[in-house]
């Protein structure tokens, strides 16, 4: 990771640990109490004996004044079977509802298996089931439903054997949390370590794993093959300063996002930037894809800051052009005018 990353405070913080279970164990940073309320959709009443914010064992409440790591044990697999290697672990996607992917993690060495984000709890129980698997671990990204929806019941499933962790200044609004992280923490799966990145602005609290051993993120709705999510709740500053994080990770990082937009992203890239001679290229590996019926998903960080518009506004006099900002216009600024052209786009 380079300098520059490690300033930003991309570098897991030193850990104080404490036991959690024999598959997790959590020490955490001093971060701002949310009290829990219910939430419309997961009110207490709509989930019987869970809150929107379920409470934790003493371990996990108390909040040292030192990060957090989770220790989770576990590995990857797809229902499409789809999967990729890559150091000690097997990422697999599954495809579902209507665009979403979602992600198992497995570690074979200690039957480990982590899901991130649960879009749908049924397409995770049957990769389960033909896996001989145990979800042991849920890591979301953020609070939106189609992220989060899954939560409760893949954790009813785990009979108090499954822990939700997501990201702490979305606590309230996460079905079924047991323990919150942030900037910083380290989330362990198995013999992988992440790190978790803040990448506020899709929503305010999102978060990302890096998984740097293995040269993987998992970026849920803040950064996508050619584009990044709406801005729901975040400002154009906030938004910014996420996608720089994640552009200051190796090239050679494996991006998985949660959704198959990348057509639709790419017809507004090409839009912005028709002189970008490797996105025109990858432009047509993408109709070639879909046409087949074939995922864009995952993609490679090092291709995405030389073609997606959302990480090269500031690099690109083409792109600035384009959405009508200035040479002089602040990183923010060109983000906000290209976020805005591709709200408006008709492509």
């Amino acid at each position: 990771m380079s300098a520059s990353a490690i300033r930003r405070g991309l570098a897991p913080r030193k850990v104080t640990t404490c036991a959690f279970a024999a598959l997790l164990r959590i020490s955490t940073p001093s971060l701002a109490f949310v009290p829990p309320h219910s939430v419309a959709a997961f009110s207490a009443a709509a989930l019987p004996g869970i809150s929107s914010a379920s409470s934790s064992p003493s371990s996990l409440t108390t909040r040292p004044p030192s990060s957090r790591i989770c220790d989770v044990r576990r590995e990857m697999s797809s229902a499409s079977a789809s999967a990729s290697g890559g150091g000690s672990v097997t990422v697999a996607q599954i495809p579902c509802l209507d665009d979403n992917y979602g992600y198992l993690i497995h570690d074979e060495a200690t039957g480990a298996t982590a899901a991130v984000d649960t879009p749908d709890a049924e397409a995770y129980r049957a990769e389960l089931q033909k896996r001989g698997w145990t979800l042991t671990h849920v890591l979301n990204t953020h609070h939106h439903l189609d992220h989060t929806g899954g939560n409760v019941e893949l954790k009813t499933d785990g009979k108090g054997e499954t822990r939700v962790i997501g990201p702490e200044s979305e606590r309230d609004r996460i079905p079924g949390i047991d323990v919150g992280v942030g900037q910083g923490d380290s989330v362990a799966v198995g013999s992988a370590e992440a790190t978790v990145i803040d990448v506020g602005g899709h929503t305010s609290g999102h978060i990302a794993y890096y998984f740097p051993k293995e040269k993987k993120v998992f970026v849920g709705d803040a950064l996508f093959a050619l584009g990044c999510g709406r801005m729901f709740e975040g400002t154009p500053e906030q938004f910014w300063d996420s996608l720089k994080r994640l552009r200051e990770l190796p090239d050679d990082t494996t991006v998985y996002c949660a959704h198959e937009y990348t057509m639709s992203n790419a017809k507004f890239a090409v839009s912005v930037e028709p002189g970008n001679a490797e996105l025109m290229s990858r432009f047509e590996d993408i109709k070639a894809k879909r046409a087949n019926g074939e995922p864009t998903v995952p993609s490679n960080l090092g291709e995405e800051k030389r073609t997606n518009p959302f990480l090269r506004g500031d690099l690109s006099a083409e792109i600035r052009k384009n959405v009508g900002a200035g040479d002089g216009d602040a990183g923010h600024d060109v983000f906000a005018k290209v976020r805005k052209a591709k709200d408006t786009f008709r492509g």
